[in-house]
């Protein structure tokens, strides 16, 4: 179905369609013939995201009946608050992973403090939300880019996979960070508990094989089944497998965390909020509009911020950990043929009748098969083929990428994520900075050539077209000055004239205006003309207010090279 819109909106373009109630903008308008499809693929994504959900609890350190209220509560916030027709809300391994390394000082895993700090965090972070939405800075999740997200979350991968190999040998483990996880293994493999490693890989083969055979199955589901009915039926824990043990059932206890406003823990919360407000943003905000460009349907990041917001409150207030747009979740539904927020009303619902009658089971599930779970979900966040692509596509972003992810393994996940932001920065500002400008000259007639700038092509005898492939501004004046410069001292035949061609640009800020004006007075002592091309109406207009318009001289501004062409040979 892809390059495809909904029937009931197929033969009205997305950017004019009138806007519809905030309200259920992931449901309305209400296609009745897509119900059913809707319906299953609300029921595939509980088969395959209840495991994955409970697998999470192990990496976010809370109860594993806290992972089915992430997509409780939440789902159903964001399914009727939401922007989206096709996101899926739920628990997310990288703010889980936030979640456990930056609170892992405050408390002890799975004690009531720790829901309490974890609850603490997801409305801290909805408070980023609802900031982020008052203020509509929606579009900061373009500065996380594709490059640092990729290292990132492969950075989680390791340190999520290397963190449950311990659980899958049956072992304690210990220790905090990925490199003291894996000595202390390594330490206790003697230790092997062999019938809980045989769990697993069991867990590990099922699943694998499943996939292979279709990405439809609920191989997880089928491994948890499997695994309850033998840890019942052999009685595992005489071999020494651990089990769950006693799951509650009923409703999710409503409240606000306790214990947790102490002002001096809160400032300590906030730079974990916001690296979890950053991940939640931008992998959002990417799932998000992927799909909405995949239908042709209306998307508004603002509005989004609002779903999202909501989810975190509703975690927050509902005793479970802070929720995110997923991916993986998101594809699970669209493969399944779900076209609306109702297959995640219908996954919800399904998540209900399992909290009410049916977490007894859940008591014989393994450790050491939520372990196995967790584990295949670390490898699959390690993007082997995007590192791979980046490497052989942008070398040197390839590094930055990489620089991400060991942060993430050597030194911890909240401050990679701070560290990505930078580095995207970097990589944002890198490009306008090492600008590839080139020099125009006329193509016999039928157009124009690019050159590089060290060739010294001129357009004319004595006429450079110097064409700058970037807006002007503090990183790049240096640059655009060195060039001009240099172009002009090393110019055989020696410059009359020098034009800058600005098809490129839409802003020139004050540095770059300063630099145009030295220029303009350097190679006015050298018996040089400065003139510009291609000047649009927001570049003129800086222009005019920096004074430069009336120091070019108000004939200086050419409408296209052309004109700058015929200009030059009519002024010989």
């Amino acid at each position: 179905m892809p390059g495809k819109a909904t029937e009931h909106n197929a033969d009205v373009p997305a950017l004019h369609r009138p806007r519809r109630l905030r309200l259920c903008e992931g449901i309305l308008p209400l296609d009745r013939s897509r119900l059913p499809a809707d319906v299953v693929a609300g029921i595939t994504l509980a088969a395959l995201a209840i495991p994955e959900v409970m697998g999470y609890t192990k990496i976010s350190g809370t109860p594993v009946i806290t992972g089915l209220y992430t997509i409780l509560i939440p789902m159903v916030l964001y399914a009727l608050f939401g922007s989206s027709r096709h996101l899926v809300v739920g628990a997310d391994s990288a703010t889980a992973a936030i979640l456990a390394s930056s609170i892992a000082a405050m408390a002890l895993p799975g004690s009531a403090a720790w829901l309490a700090l974890a609850g603490m965090l997801a409305l801290m972070s909805a408070g980023f939300l609802l900031l982020a939405r008052i203020v509509r800075l929606g579009f900061l999740a373009d500065f996380l880019s594709r490059t640092v997200l990729v290292g990132f979350l492969s950075g989680v991968g390791v340190q999520v996979a290397a963190g449950e190999i311990a659980g899958m040998l049956g072992l304690p483990g210990g220790g905090h960070g990925t490199v003291n996880k894996l000595v202390a293994t390594a330490r206790e493999i003697g230790r092997t508990n062999v019938p809980s490693l045989l769990v697993a890989l069991s867990v590990i083969a099922v699943i694998v094989g499943s996939r292979r055979i279709s990405r439809k199955i609920p191989g997880p589901l089928i491994a948890i089944g499997g695994a309850i009915i033998a840890s019942w039926g052999l009685d595992l824990q005489r071999y020494g497998v651990r089990v769950l043990g006693p799951v509650p059932s009923g409703l999710p206890h409503i409240g606000i965390p306790h214990g947790v406003f102490s002002l001096s823990l809160l400032e300590r919360l906030v730079p974990t909020a916001f690296a979890m407000f950053v991940v939640i943003l931008s992998q959002s905000a990417a799932t998000s509009r992927a799909y909405a460009a995949l239908y042709d349907e209306p998307f508004d990041e603002n509005v989004d911020l609002v779903g999202l917001c909501l989810s975190n409150i509703g975690a927050g207030l509902s005793g479970t950990f802070v929720v995110n747009g997923s991916p993986t979740k998101t594809q699970m539904v669209e493969s399944a043929g779900g076209s609306s927020q109702i297959a995640q009303l219908t996954t919800s619902f399904i998540v209900l009748l399992v909290l009410l009658f049916f977490t007894g089971p859940l008591a014989y599930v393994p450790d050491a098969v939520l372990s196995a779970v967790v584990f295949l979900i670390g490898v699959e966040l390690v993007d082997v083929k995007g590192m791979k692509r980046i490497y052989a596509e942008r070398r040197w972003e390839f590094s930055v990428a990489l620089i991400t992810a060991a942060t993430v393994v050597f030194v911890g996940v909240e401050q990679s994520i701070l560290l990505a932001i930078v580095l995207s920065l970097v990589v944002h500002t890198r490009h306008g900075y090492l600008v590839k400008n080139t020099l125009i000259v006329p193509n016999g007639g039928t157009g124009w050539r690019h050159h590089p700038i060290d060739t010294g092509r001129q357009a004319a005898p004595g006429l450079v077209i110097y064409r700058f492939m970037h807006n002007m501004y503090y990183a790049n004046s240096q640059l655009l000055s060195s060039q001009v410069t240099a172009l002009v001292r090393h110019a055989d035949p020696p410059l009359s004239w020098f034009c800058i061609d600005a098809g490129a640009m839409d802003d020139v800020d004050y540095t770059a205006a300063e630099t145009l004006r030295r220029l303009q007075k350097d190679l006015a002592n050298q018996g040089v003309r400065l003139v510009m091309c291609d000047v649009v109406d927001e570049v003129r207009d800086e222009l005019q207010r920096s004074g430069l318009v009336e120091l070019f001289g108000a004939d200086a501004l050419y409408e296209n090279p052309a004109g700058v062409v015929d200009a030059y040979r009519h002024s010989a």
